[in-house]
């Protein structure tokens, strides 16, 4: 994503200098990679086997081979989604991270970033510091893996999760709702491709750390 706007009377800052990304970040940050790509994948075979639009995904993109091998792959990506999420979730609370980086965040200033991003006005020499559109995105992101977490949790035991099966409208309904949760962090992802491929900074500071 893109860094916080430089205004045009103040000259852009230095590039920062030390560690931008801790060490258990980047690697919590590459098993959710790995994961989403597991679960993407193999979902899409799941849906294959029984769709509810009229469109199916081509079968070189998706993982298992078979229903019953992209359910062994998408569970075993939950697993690992899920512990390393939940990890990152309470290193992020622990550390303070979660607040420093991600807080405050406003509809004005999302508003004032997007239009700077827009117009080409926002500088990238601060990796550290995050702009009020990078806030919201992932914020939503964490919040939509919840969402694909829970809704999972119905179309995989929807007898055992019956309470939550009918919070979610029923099991039909809870698997659009993981379809489209599904959908949108896919979104993400290529959106956040975009911006590495923009800033390719980024990518290295996720790799060494700064």
């Amino acid at each position: 994503m893109m860094a916080s706007p430089a205004t045009p009377d103040t000259p852009a800052a230095p590039r920062a200098a030390g560690v931008i990304h801790p060490g258990w970040l980047r690697v919590m940050h590459w098993i959710n990679a790995l994961a989403v790509v597991i679960m993407v994948m193999s979902g899409w075979r799941i849906y294959n086997a029984a769709p509810f639009f009229n469109f199916v995904f081509p079968k070189d993109i998706t993982l298992g081979g078979w229903l019953g091998g992209a359910l062994q792959w998408h569970f075993a990506g939950m697993w690992l989604l899920f512990a390393n999420g939940l990890l990152y979730l309470a290193l992020n609370v622990g550390t303070g991270r979660l607040f420093r980086k991600f807080f405050p965040v406003s509809p004005r200033g999302v508003a004032a970033d997007l239009g700077a991003a827009l117009h080409g006005k926002l500088s990238h020499n601060d990796l550290r510091h995050y702009n009020q559109v990078q806030k919201l995105a992932y914020l939503f992101v964490i919040v939509d893996i919840v969402v694909l977490v829970l809704s999972g949790l119905v179309l995989w035991k929807s007898v055992q999760f019956d309470l939550l099966r009918e919070l979610l409208g029923g099991y039909e309904f809870a698997r659009r709702i993981h379809f489209f949760a599904m959908a949108l962090l896919v979104a993400f992802v290529a959106v956040h491709l975009v911006m590495v491929a923009l800033v390719p900074r980024s990518l290295i500071a996720m790799i060494r750390g700064k």
